[in-house]
């Protein structure tokens, strides 16, 4: 009995052992078969949404390395991807073209690329865009030396950023200074005693002009009568102080700023003052309103120009 039982646990063993060939034999036919019509490629994910396929997922993350390998190149600043690529493998078949240089292409597109330039300023106003803060030291160190003692002005660098590599187009050292030194040569033409004239008070018809005699006073007019709708708002020429906002005789309400350098400029027979004595204003700030007191005929503004306490014409300067 004890034979064979033993005869029949050898018989199922050498059976089993057989099918396990057979079984191998037939998945390795058939793992070999589809080995040759598929292959084992990375799927590649961007915030959760299939793009495409790439043979080497480290090859593929070398380029994104390379990606960011560019800043501080080229006036790059900053790279940053706002999702990082997921990847899963998946079988395709070989017939299926893979697409790693559309895949790179797609995860650039996703980008965000922040561009860094540096702009030439006078007072206040971005004049040129240069591509380094070197090239921006040299051009102002170079225009603080030509108009050190001609007129008046400030001039700094901004380290300005974009996201849209045309925005600032930068540009050599030599243009960059030709660009700066022809809006320094246009403030000089304007100016009075170092003293730039950037803002037309207001905008209007000149009716009376510097020295020009008329019935309505008995001495040559001392500055420059301008036409304006009543209520009119009247700017600050240049920067300075308010040194008298109130009533003055023949000039009704009056405003004065005192821009340094000896120069006060007037503003007269306004309807409404808006700044009291004291106030610091720049170019463009709003002094008063256009009316008619004092000795007027009509709404205007009467804008004189005083150096060291003589009337200068205003026409040398501005409204030209």
């Amino acid at each position: 009995m004890k034979f064979i039982l033993n005869k029949r646990i050898k018989y199922y063993t050498k059976e089993t052992f057989k099918w396990i060939r057979l079984i191998a034999i037939a998945l390795f036919i058939i793992g070999g078969i589809f080995l040759l019509k598929y292959q084992l490629v990375c799927e590649v994910y961007v915030a959760g949404e299939s793009i495409g396929y790439v043979k080497d997922k480290k090859v593929l993350e070398n380029q994104i390395q390379e990606l960011y390998n560019k800043e501080g190149t080229d006036n790059i600043a900053y790279v940053d991807l706002p999702e990082a690529p997921e990847y899963k493998l998946a079988f395709v078949s070989k017939n299926k073209e893979l697409n790693d240089t559309e895949v790179l292409a797609q995860i650039e597109n996703s980008a965000k690329i922040t561009y860094e330039y540096y702009a030439v300023t006078l007072n206040g106003k971005e004049q040129s865009v240069v591509a380094s803060l070197e090239e921006a030291e040299t051009i102002v160190a170079e225009m603080k030396k030509e108009y050190k003692d001609s007129v008046k002005f400030s001039i700094g660098i901004n380290k300005v950023h974009s996201e849209d590599g045309e925005e600032y187009s930068p540009v050599a050292v030599a243009k960059a200074e030709k660009q700066v030194s022809k809006e320094l040569q246009k403030m000089e033409g304007s100016s009075v005693n170092g003293v730039y004239l950037a803002q037309k008070p207001i905008t209007g018809i000149i009716t009376s002009r510097f020295g020009s005699m008329e019935s309505i006073r008995s001495f040559p007019h001392n500055g420059l009568d301008i036409a304006a709708p009543y209520g009119t708002k009247i700017k600050s020429a240049t920067e300075g102080k308010v040194s008298f906002s109130g009533w003055q005789g023949s000039y009704g309400n009056l405003v004065i700023v005192d821009c340094g350098n000896g120069v006060k400029i007037y503003y007269g027979h306004c309807s409404k003052l808006l700044v009291k004595v004291g106030t610091k204003v720049k170019a463009g700030d709003v002094l008063a309103q256009v009316g008619s007191t004092g000795n007027s005929n009509g709404n205007h503004l009467h804008f004189e120009i005083q150096i060291n306490g003589v009337s200068v014409n205003p026409q040398n300067y501005i409204y030209k």
